[in-house]
Parts: structure tokens; sequence; C-alpha cells
């Protein structure tokens, strides 16, 4: 498992990267909504979100605020 730090440092990439792409190509909503198979950003919604919220689980235990989903 990914330490809270490293979740982050890999968000913040996955953000370059979405921005690189962005500048490259351009942007339709098709291309974040509705990729399809074998698009750069195919998984990337689902990707970013579970590791946004690995990152809140891990905040909620470092204060034991008993926060669960």
């Amino acid at each position: 498992m990914s330490t809270k730090a490293e979740l982050i440092q890999e968000l913040l990439q996955m953000q370059r990267d979405f921005i690189k792409f962005e500048h490259e190509n351009g942007m339709h909503p098709d291309d974040y909504y509705n990729p399809g198979a074998g698009h750069p950003l195919e998984s990337y919604k689902t990707d970013f979100m579970d590791k946004a919220v690995q990152v809140l689980d891990l905040a909620h235990d470092e204060k034991s605020s008993g926060w669960k989903r």
C-alpha cells in the first residue's frame, strides 16, 4: 500500500499528464467523460478518484476522526 505522500505525488503527476494531454491535443468533453478503449484517458477518472479516496481515508485515520465510507 502506498503512503499518503506517495499517493499525493501520484495524483499530482496524473494532473500534470492530464494538462499535458490537454495542451497537446485539445480537450473535448468525450475525452474526459467517455474516452473509450485505448484512449490515453481511458481510466483517468476512476484511477484519480480511487487514489483521492485513499488519501482521504489515510488522512482520517491519521486524525482518528472515525469517518468511514
